[in-house]
C-alpha cells in the first residue's frame, strides 16, 4: 500500500474523519452518553432582525462546549453578555451536563468568565507573541 498526504479543502474527507474519529470515541464513553451531541447557538438581535452577537456552542456527551462568544463593541458592558451566558449554562443544565468549557485569549473576555464562576485550567503562553490563549471550565451543579 503507498500512502501520500495531500493538502485539500474536501468536504467528504473532513466528515470521514470526524465521523471516524466520532465512532472511536464512543467505544470509550459510557453507553448513555452516546449520541450526545447537539448544536445549541443562541442570537442575540436588534428590533430590525440584527445579529448583535450571540453563542455557539454543543453538548458533546457531559459537558457543554463553547465554540465562539460574541457580541458587538457597543454593547458589551450592558448585561447582554451575562444574559447569554446565563441562559446557556440553563439549557446546559436543562441537559444534564456535568461543566461548561470554554477558551478565551488575554484580550478577549477572562475576567468576564471568572467573575462567572469560571475557572481556568490550563493556558499557553506566546500566543501572537504577546498574549495568553486561557481554557476555563464550570462545573454545574446538575441534580439527578
Amino acid at each position: 500500500m503507498t500512502l501520500h498526504i495531500t493538502k485539500e479543502l474536501n468536504k467528504s474527507d473532513k466528515q470521514y474523519i470526524d465521523d471516524e474519529l466520532y465512532k472511536f470515541n464512543l467505544k470509550h464513553f459510557p453507553k448513555d452518553l452516546g449520541g450526545r451531541y447537539e448544536e445549541i447557538n443562541l442570537v442575540l438581535k436588534d428590533e430590525n432582525g440584527n445579529v448583535r452577537g450571540g453563542i455557539l456552542s454543543a453538548v458533546c456527551w457531559n459537558w457543554l462546549e463553547i465554540y465562539s462568544f460574541f457580541l458587538n463593541e457597543d454593547i458589551r458592558h450592558s448585561g447582554y453578555g451575562t444574559k447569554l451566558l446565563s441562559k446557556i449554562e440553563k439549557i446546559a443544565l436543562e441537559k444534564k451536563c456535568d461543566f461548561i468549557k470554554v477558551d478565551t485569549l488575554s484580550f478577549q473576555a477572562l475576567d468576564f468568565y471568572k467573575k462567572n464562576g469560571y475557572q481556568v485550567f490550563g493556558s499557553i503562553d506566546n500566543v501572537g507573541r504577546d498574549f495568553e490563549h486561557y481554557y476555563l471550565k464550570k462545573v454545574l451543579n446538575v441534580k439527578s
